[in-house]
């Protein structure tokens, strides 16, 4: 199973299309939020379910702010972050995630990829295909893969 994992798109959807004509086939979409609006473009383009909340840029989106699902055998947690501190690190929101029962947390709102593996909890932030604040400020994605025992693997990827 290929998961694409995005966030902070912020209504430009032009390297969304891209990188999903990249990576197609996937089984699943997921958003971090902040799409600003584009909810029927991303979801339409996708061809496959989607899983998506609002960010702290979505002000009058029906999105809900967070959501809880299952990917195989992974409890996820997905939240944009905001209202829990990631500017300022992650540690806020795996303390949560873990409370929650989640086996991983995908989150947004930074703009910087991150795959963090821990004991028991898994953290990852897709960073922007928009808007990239890390080094080098390549826009980037996060593929999800299931391998053939259910086990989760990650890699971040640029444009």
């Amino acid at each position: 199973m290929r998961i694409l994992i995005v966030s902070d798109t912020h209504r430009q959807n032009k390297n969304y299309l891209k990188v999903l004509g990249r990576v197609k086939p996937v089984e699943m979409v997921i958003h971090c939020g902040d799409v600003e609006e584009s909810e029927y473009t991303i979801s339409k383009s996708a061809g496959c379910p989607v899983e998506m909340v609002a960010g702290n840029n979505d002000y009058f989106s029906e999105l809900p702010r967070e959501k809880e699902f299952w990917i195989g055998k992974y409890r996820v947690w997905l939240t944009h972050g905001h209202n829990y501190y990631v500017a300022m690190g992650n540690e806020t929101l795996k303390e949560e995630a873990c409370s929650r029962g989640a086996d991983i947390v995908m989150y947004g709102h930074t703009h910087k990829p991150v795959v963090d593996i821990g004991a028991g909890l898994i953290a990852v932030n897709p960073g922007s295909l928009t808007y990239p604040r890390q080094a080098g400020r390549r826009p980037s994605y996060i593929l999800m893969e299931l391998d053939e025992k259910g086990e989760a693997h990650f890699s971040i990827h640029y444009l």
